[in-house]
């Protein structure tokens, strides 16, 4: 059976995807920033999945504010670089894997999850960066990748005991495919940042680490926290570490801490990444 072996948070700010394009790596600026990814460039060389399921939000490149689905799923053979305003990332086509999104969409949505199947769709930098965080700058990527996109540009988002839930539907449904495929997930947003309002700048790192803590020990009571937690305390763009909890939900109880790296700043915003291997 398919089978979710590690679970991957990284945020997804889109300066990271410019610095990569316009060949800033080497810049002091930046250069701390990427070192953070070293590590994990190596290991996943060595933990290589078949597929990953990549949660992540949509800004308005797939989706127009006119309809926004809560959860979705792309179903597709293959997810191009949306352009974003200034022309798509040159970055390879995203290759999806039909079948196996297929038989997820039937599973979640029978556990009582109303995912959004969507067809057809371009995937912005919400879904692209992190994979250049992992992979750097390849021909083609190594991986399948199943995007999940989740809601938190429009009121209301789902909540973190809603997100964690969907994390192990998702579980289930991968359990349940019958054939032999080495799964990750990726959650990715964050950290806190808020990028409008009086408050447009605000990083608060000493939440971000409690965030992340509770996330590897303590994960279902992490899920309670509502969102007026998240953006008195993160700003308004911290409510996309909702999208961690569905990685988290995803995993066994007790996970192996494989990386930490927390780094403020990039651009406006405190990146965050952590792999995490589950415990069989």
């Amino acid at each position: 059976m398919a089978r979710i072996t590690a679970g991957v948070t990284t945020s997804h700010v889109p300066a990271l995807g410019a610095a990569l394009d316009n060949n800033k790596l080497g810049e002091p600026y930046w250069a701390r920033v990427f070192a953070g990814y070293d590590f994990s460039k190596e290991w996943i060389k060595k933990n290589m999945p078949d597929v990953v399921l990549l949660v992540y939000n949509d800004h308005a490149s797939a989706f127009s504010l006119d309809i926004v689905p809560t959860f979705g799923i792309g179903c597709a053979d293959s997810f191009q670089p949306a352009d974003e305003g200034w022309g798509p990332r040159p970055v390879p086509v995203v290759k999806g894997h039909a079948e196996f999104a297929a038989h997820l969409a039937q599973s979640v949505i029978q556990q009582d999850f109303d995912l959004t199947i969507i067809n057809k769709m371009d995937v912005d930098h919400g879904l692209t960066v992190p994979l250049s965080m992992m992979f750097g700058q390849p021909d083609a990527w190594p991986v399948r990748v199943i995007p999940i996109p989740v809601n938190v540009v429009l009121f209301p988002p789902p909540s973190g005991s809603r997100c964690f839930a969907l994390g192990k539907a998702l579980r289930k449904a991968v359990e349940s495919f019958d054939q032999d495929l080495n799964v990750q997930i990726w959650g990715t947003g964050g950290m806190s940042h808020q990028l409008q309002g009086t408050r447009a700048g605000l990083i608060n790192s000493p939440w971000d680490q409690k965030f992340i803590d509770r996330l590897i020990s303590e994960p279902e009571e992490l899920a309670k926290v509502p969102h007026l937690e998240y953006v008195r305390e993160a700003g308004s763009e911290g409510i996309e570490l909702v999208m961690w909890l569905i990685m988290r939900g995803a995993l066994s109880s007790k996970v192996n801490l494989v990386h930490r790296f927390y780094h403020v700043p990039a651009s406006n915003t405190a990146i965050g990444h952590l792999i995490l291997e589950n415990q069989q």
